[in-house]
């Protein structure tokens, strides 16, 4: 319930009902986050299929993967802030564009030169646009449809995240990183104009000065760390998973393709059971912090169950275990977030805790690769099954629930 709503309950009048969005209105923002998901894994996937080919070494490649990812965690906050002091569709509008602008870098040469220029370039507009499309759907849905509304938009990420790789492939095998990044210039300028048509310009709200003291205090409450810290142990497990399933499944003499189906699988699951989960939230049926401890347990148990027990069949089971389990917890996490912010900083809180989401998927595999290397892929699996498990108890220790009707 956000401070409107409840000075009106406190005033004994009903809160008024606001109007759901049309599918018109929204479709875009959707597309923009599938843009984004679409355009990191597609051309991840890529680089590390061609780098051979395009006289990459591996230092190379790390610099050339991770450049995105960083990118976003440093300009995030900026872009979220913009969102709350000039509007959201603007910052979209130019994210967009300047992704089609930086995808077209990529189109002039296939050196790592250029391709780190072009990646750091998206990473850029997508640290832009990414933050400003969460506060969209967040103002836009409402408390009371934030639950569907961020499901969807969380399933149409995740099908960027499964066609991804799948199209990246096509498309090089078809034309070369050129066709792969003009691809994603035309898909994205195609999205900016989108957003420009159909999105309503949202009213810029006033905005009270925070002291140095109440931005810290806002910034530690357990209603935007637990949460945000459930989001990060999301985005760690994926991060993971994408690069230790296919390893597991190597181990296991899966060929190539059975092995990478595995993270498609994941991502799949994901997709598919977002909206469920987010029309569930708005009806009552289940609370944010049930859904996310929940979520975050069924992450820990896929995750434990690849250490113990490490076998085709539970590879396959895990996967599908743990996409179920970051697909309750991602909508019904963003949700809350929106539940509980006001609406003029929305920007920065989606901005804040996109941050958290990108350095989880830093580290997740971080922490698996450096136990792993001093002990085993078993006892860093372990590891990342111990940490999200902890946090499902802090979701279902410390978080209240706030009615989202």
């Amino acid at each position: 319930m956000n401070a409107r709503q409840r000075r009106s309950k406190a005033a004994g009048a009903t809160p008024p009902a606001v109007p759901k969005p049309s599918a018109r209105i929204l479709a875009p923002l959707y597309a923009a986050g599938f843009t984004t998901a679409f355009g990191a894994h597609s051309i991840a996937a890529g680089l590390g299929a061609e780098s051979g080919g395009i006289g990459m070494g591996m230092l190379t490649l790390g610099v050339l993967l991770a450049i995105y990812d960083v990118a976003e965690v440093v300009i995030k906050p900026v872009f979220g802030y913009l969102s709350d002091r000039i509007g959201a569709k603007p910052i979209i509008v130019a994210g967009l564009f300047g992704f089609a602008l930086a995808s077209l870098l990529g189109t002039t040469s296939a050196t790592p030169l250029m391709l780190g220029l072009a990646r750091l370039g998206q990473g850029i507009a997508a640290a832009a646009f990414s933050p400003a499309s969460s506060a969209a759907v967040a103002r836009l849905a409402g408390t009371a449809a934030a639950g569907s509304y961020f499901g969807k938009y969380g399933s149409w990420k995740g099908l960027g995240y499964v066609l991804g790789p799948l199209l990246g492939a096509v498309l090089i095998w078809a034309g070369g990183f050129r066709a792969l990044f003009l691809s994603m210039a035309i898909a994205s300028a195609a999205a900016a104009v989108w957003v420009w048509i159909a999105m309503p310009a949202l009213q810029v709200l006033a905005r009270p000065r925070y002291t140095v003291t109440e931005l810290v205090r806002q910034s530690t409450r357990r209603s935007f760390l637990v949460p945000t810290l459930a989001l990060a142990s999301t985005t760690g497990a994926l991060g993971a998973s994408v690069g230790f399933l296919p390893l597991l499944g190597n181990n296991l003499h899966l060929n190539l393709f059975a092995s990478i189906a595995v993270v498609s699988l994941l991502a799949l699951s994901s997709a598919l059971i977002q909206p469920l989960v987010g029309r569930w939230s708005d009806q009552g049926r289940i609370t944010a912090p049930a859904g996310m401890g929940l979520g975050l347990a069924m992450i820990a148990a896929g995750v434990t169950l690849l250490a113990l027990l490490p076998v085709p069949v539970t590879l396959y089971l895990a996967a599908v275990v743990i996409g179920c389990g970051i697909g309750i917890t991602t909508p019904l996490g963003f949700a809350y977030l929106a539940v509980t912010t006001p609406e003029e900083r929305m920007g920065r809180t989606m901005g804040a805790a996109e941050i958290g989401r990108e350095v989880g998927e830093i580290g997740g595999p971080l922490i698996v690769g450096a136990v792993a290397t001093a002990a085993s892929v078993a006892a860093g699996l372990g590891m990342l099954g111990l940490i999200v498990a902890g946090t499902s108890v802090l979701c279902l220790a410390f978080l209240r629930n706030h009615s989202q009707r």
